[in-house]
């Protein structure tokens, strides 16, 4: 603002949304900043999302094979194999169709998945960051920084299409961890317990940097301080984690 009260030329300019897609790993602050000020369009970053998501996609497709992925994740689950043990060839190949187009059947609509926990995320912390923490925030400024916020989370969808490319035995993918971005990436899913192994894949860097960034986003168009922001978002983390992790303690 100059001294005559009329808004400098920086203040009124509006980023385009590649410039906002490039400042979340530069500068996220700016990109969050043009947000606050109304600029909430999200079709960008959702497109780049879904594009990073089908070449794990087609990595998988051409590389595992769908019917390896659901062969992977039924001898993952020890409970699961003893059942299957014991059924008979249809039921066990009943199973294992089931499992496959379940997981390529979700693969295949993410877009629709993606825009259905974004806009149930946004609602969650929009409620969090308004009538917790006293924000101002907008429930449309909420869902534009998550969409934003989300891009880091690219990395790891990438980093699985590589890895699978460069000659991951289809044998040895796992689904729940596919790229060395989580703790769990490096443990046996076999000889960890179950809990222990669920707690150390909710610990994935990608996820944690997205989490930071959505924090800081979340802060400025509430405008709130940076650790309500975090509070607001890192609460509703840990919160899932403890759910997800006790579930597993209970069923294994």
């Amino acid at each position: 603002m100059s001294e005559t009260g009329i808004p400098t030329t920086a203040e009124t300019t509006s980023l385009s949304q590649m410039q906002r897609v490039g400042n979340i790993f530069s500068a996220p602050s700016k990109t969050f900043e043009d947000i606050k000020r109304g600029n909430r369009s999200w079709w960008m970053p959702f497109i780049i999302s879904i594009l990073a998501g089908y070449v794990l996609f087609a990595a998988i497709t051409l590389k595992v094979g769908w019917g390896q992925v659901a062969d992977n994740v039924l001898r993952a689950d020890e409970k699961t194999q003893e059942k299957l043990a014991s059924a008979p060839p249809e039921a066990r190949a009943t199973a294992q169709k089931y499992t496959q187009y379940s997981i390529e059947g979700g693969f295949a609509a993410a877009p629709l998945i993606v825009l259905a926990v974004t806009a149930l995320g946004a609602l969650g912390l929009w409620g969090t960051i308004n009538f917790v923490f006293g924000g101002k925030a907008t429930y449309g400024s909420i869902f534009a920084v998550w969409m934003y916020a989300d891009l880091p989370r690219i990395f790891k969808s990438l980093l699985g299409a590589v890895a699978i490319f460069a000659g991951g035995a289809p044998e040895t993918f796992n689904l729940q961890n596919f790229a060395p971005t989580s703790v769990g990436a490096f443990l046996s899913q076999q000889e960890t317990p179950k809990a222990l192994y669920v707690l150390a894949s909710w610990l994935d860097l990608t996820t944690i940097w997205a989490l930071v960034v959505l924090g800081i986003g979340t802060a400025i168009v509430a405008r709130v301080k940076r650790n309500s922001g975090y509070f607001a978002v890192f609460g509703w983390w840990v919160l899932f984690m403890l759910i997800s992790v006790g579930w597993a303690a209970a069923t294994s």
